[in-house]
C-alpha cells in the first residue's frame, strides 16, 4: 500500500519502520528533518512538506505529540487536508482532545475523504517489536482498509465502532488508568519503605498474585528502580492527556478526583525539575511527601 507518514519521535519512528519493512511503500515528513531521513536506508521516501507527503497517496498516517501539532499539519501551511486525495484515509495515532477528533472527522468529510481515529497504547519498545495495541473507530470501510498497516505494527487491533471520537476516548481513559496505577503503586511502595520492608518482594507478591499485568509488572518495576530515564513518555505529554480527560469529563459532568490528583502531581513533578523525565517520575512527587 503507499502511504504517508507524519510525525517521527520515538513512537512513529518505529511505527514508520515496520511499516516499510512490511513492504509498504512510505513517503515520511517530520518537522526534523534529519528524523525522516534516517528512514531512508529503510526506503523511505522523504517529503518537504506534509502536502507533499500525502499528494499521491492512499492512507496517510499522523502521530503528533498533542493538539496544536496535529492543527498545524492537517489546516496549516502546506496542509495535509487541501492535498489528501479524494477517498484517501487520514488515520490519526496521536493522543489528542475528543474535540479536535470531531474536528477532523467533520472537515475530512467535506473534502469525501475518510477519518480513522487509531490511538495505541504501548511504549516505544513496545512500538518496535511491533507489539502495539491498536484501538481504532470509523466508517467500517476505510477501517477494513486499513487492517494491514494495524497489524504491521500491532499485535492486536480493536475496532470500537464507527464514531471516531470514541477511540481518542477509550485512549484518554486507558491512559488515566495508566497515571492511577503509577500513583498508586506509588503510594504502596512509600508505605512499604517506611516501614522498612522490601519494595521489591512486595511487588513479587502483587504481580505473582492479584495484579499480573504488564502495566503493573513493567511500571512497578521502573518505580521500584527509580529508572526514570531516558523518558519513553515525558512527563509533560502525562500532564497533557490528564487535561484532555478532565475537558472530556468536565463536557459530560463527570467528576473525576483521582484524575485531578494525578495531574497536582504532574504539576508538582514539573516544577520539581523532572519535565525531561518519563511520566512515571510523578511517583518522585509521592515519594518526596512521605519524606522518602
Amino acid at each position: 500500500m503507499k502511504v504517508a507518514f507524519v510525525g517521527l519521535g520515538q513512537m512513529g519512528s518505529a511505527i514508520a519502520a515496520n511499516l516499510l519493512k512490511a513492504g509498504h511503500n512510505v513517503t515520511v515528513y517530520n518537522r526534523t528533518r534529519s528524523r525522516a531521513e534516517a528512514l531512508q536506508s529503510l526506503g523511505a521516501v522523504v517529503a518537504n512538506t506534509p502536502g507533499e507527503a500525502v499528494s499521491e497517496t492512499e492512507v496517510v498516517l499522523t502521530m503528533l505529540a498533542d493538539d496544536r501539532a496535529v492543527e498545524a499539519v492537517v489546516f496549516g501551511k502546506g496542509n495535509i487536508l487541501d492535498s489528501l486525495g479524494a477517498e484517501a484515509i487520514h488515520v490519526s495515532m496521536s493522543t489528542i482532545s475528543v474535540a479536535l477528533s470531531g474536528r477532523l472527522a467533520l472537515a475530512h468529510q467535506e473534502k469525501k475523504q475518510h477519518y480513522v481515529a487509531a490511538p495505541v497504547f504501548g511504549r516505544p519498545d513496545s512500538a518496535a517489536a511491533a507489539k502495539l495495541f491498536v484501538v481504532a473507530a470509523g466508517k467500517s470501510e476505510p477501517v477494513a482498509r486499513c487492517r494491514d498497516l494495524f497489524n504491521a505494527i500491532g499485535q492486536k487491533t480493536f475496532e470500537i465502532g464507527e464514531e471516531p471520537i470514541a477511540a481518542n476516548l477509550f485512549k484518554l481513559s486507558g491512559n488515566f488508568l495508566i497515571t492511577s496505577v503509577i500513583e498508586s503503586l506509588a503510594e504502596s511502595f512509600a508505605l512499604v519503605r517506611k516501614f522498612g520492608f522490601d519494595q521489591d518482594k512486595f511487588l513479587e507478591v502483587m504481580t505473582e498474585s492479584l495484579f499480573t499485568t504488564p502495566v503493573y509488572k513493567n511500571y512497578g518495576t521502573i518505580l521500584t528502580k527509580e529508572k526514570f530515564d531516558p523518558p519513553g513518555f515525558k512527563l509533560p505529554l502525562g500532564l497533557k492527556d490528564n487535561r484532555l480527560v478532565l475537558a472530556a469529563a468536565e463536557e459530560k459532568a463527570v467528576p473525576m478526583p483521582i484524575a485531578t490528583l494525578v495531574g497536582n502531581n504532574f504539576l508538582a513533578a514539573i516544577a520539581q525539575g523532572f519535565g525531561e523525565s518519563d511520566w512515571s517520575a510523578v511517583a518522585r512527587v509521592t515519594f518526596r511527601n512521605a519524606g522518602l
